[in-house]
């Protein structure tokens, strides 16, 4: 077969039920063009991800009639089942949230979050759930010391060979280093996340655990086999979603990208809010925020979301569910479940309304993330835009600022058929310019 051109470049995506392929020509324009898809099953089950990687890319190579063995490839996974998490902070509502949001940024799976001194129970926990790392924050910059070192004490104790990451008080670094090297643990710093009240820093942090994520991935069965593939990291998925964007974002607006898939309901925003609801929020939330919903998916978890149905004859209908929906009925289910995941989704992703009385009267306060200022809602992933009514489904949560401050009625809406958002992401971390050269090209005219 001939060999495809130099400028040519392959992105992977193992996911934790498909894997995707795509390939891209970088043109002199500074645009990346699409060229071909591939899909298959992730092998991740059948010992070996490199089974489902050529078979995705066999797929490609049929379409394009062309060999890609010898263009540079770029992956991103989530196929090692997540980068399970344990955050531990001074106060939930400061440093134990601001290390939380940091990490599901980064594509990780927080298993548990805890905030004060660490109890008996909290290091019996830590040890069941045997967490890939360990989160250690608390305290703003030269605020308190004792709680932070007692915790740090405590985690270096256990004999889990994981690495910690330090987030907090400035003032106590050096301690907490010492702490954890003297216990041969692998200590690793950020910058505080939340370094002054009312102040979020979580980027740096954000990093810096997608670093360690690339470390674990590789430990997924098959995955060492794809050294042969790429020279670069291999990037966790959501993290690359948020990064796309994030980029999306800065050329076109205020975005809110939502992922339903079989198992969770991911939702990304970046949007520092309106005006009008910006001096009523009562906690700092990041510019850019994902959430994870474990339990909203439209296959593994469609149970969850048929109970929190009010139409209570979908039960008899579980039978119809299907990871791949192929006729009408199938479809017609999915479409239904697909819609109360994002509802109930953004809804939990979303801040809410409300009202406190002060001694000055009664003030009208915001908790969480104000989406009322989105551009743009984009769905991706195979729930919403391979099954027909997307578009209908990410339309109806243009309520705006009722109970919930979601999106308003002038929201754009956008579907990713191609999962450019994931393969765009993992491209950035090379070519950020061309990355948002091509959004630009792509997307501009395709909103309704």
């Amino acid at each position: 077969m001939k060999q495809l051109r130099a400028e040519e470049i392959l992105t992977i995506e193992i996911g934790s039920t498909i894997t995707k392929a795509n390939a891209f020509v970088r043109e002199p324009d500074g645009l990346f063009h699409h060229l071909a898809q591939g899909f298959a099953p992730t092998s991740v089950i059948q010992g070996d991800v490199e089974i489902g990687v050529k078979s995705a890319i066999a797929e490609i190579e049929k379409s394009l009639k062309k060999t890609v063995e010898s263009i540079p490839v770029l992956i991103n996974s989530s196929a090692a089942g997540g980068l399970k998490m344990t955050v531990h902070g001074l106060t939930y509502n400061m440093t134990s949230r601001a290390a939380r949001e940091a990490s599901l940024g980064a594509g990780a799976i927080v298993k548990m979050v805890t905030a004060g001194l660490l109890t008996d129970n909290d290091l019996d926990e830590i040890k069941s759930i045997h967490p890939n790392l360990i989160l250690l924050a608390g305290g703003v910059d030269f605020g308190e010391r004792e709680i932070i070192i007692k915790n740090a004490e405590k985690i270096a104790s256990l004999t889990l060979k994981i690495p910690i990451i330090y987030a907090g008080n400035v003032v106590v670094k050096n301690h907490i280093k010492k702490i954890f090297e003297s216990a041969g643990r692998e200590i690793l710093v950020a910058p505080n996340v939340f370094p002054e009240v009312d102040v979020l820093n979580v980027d740096p942090l954000r990093k810096l655990i997608q670093d360690v994520f690339a470390r674990h991935i590789i430990h997924a069965p098959g995955m060492e086999k794809l050294s042969c593939l790429t020279s670069h990291p291999v990037h966790p998925t959501p993290g690359v979603v948020l990064r796309a964007t994030e980029i999306f974002s800065e050329i076109m607006g205020d975005s809110l990208v939502i992922d339903v898939g079989g198992a969770t309901t991911d939702v990304h925003s970046v949007t520092e809010g309106s005006n009008e609801f910006r001096d009523k929020l009562l906690d700092p939330e990041p510019k850019a925020k994902r959430t994870v919903e474990g339990d909203l998916g439209v296959f593994v978890n469609a149970r969850n979301v048929i109970e929190l149905d009010e139409d209570s004859s979908l039960s008899d209908r579980i039978n119809d569910v299907k990871a791949i929906p192929n006729n009408e009925c199938e479809k017609e289910i999915t479409r239904r479940l697909c819609k109360k995941a994002v509802e109930v989704g953004v809804r939990r992703h979303a801040g809410t309304l409300g009202e406190i009385f002060t001694p000055s009267g009664r003030r009208q306060i915001i908790r969480g993330k104000d989406l009322t200022a989105i551009k743009f809602i984009i769905g991706t992933g195979g729930a919403l835009t391979k099954v027909e009514g997307g578009e209908e489904i990410l339309k109806s949560i243009r309520k705006g600022p009722e109970k919930y401050l979601l999106p308003g009625s002038d929201a754009r809406i956008l579907l990713d058929k191609n999962y450019f958002f994931s393969a765009f992401g993992t491209l950035s971390q090379i070519f950020p310019e061309e990355v948002k050269n091509s959004f630009k090209k792509i997307f501009s005219g395709l909103a309704v």
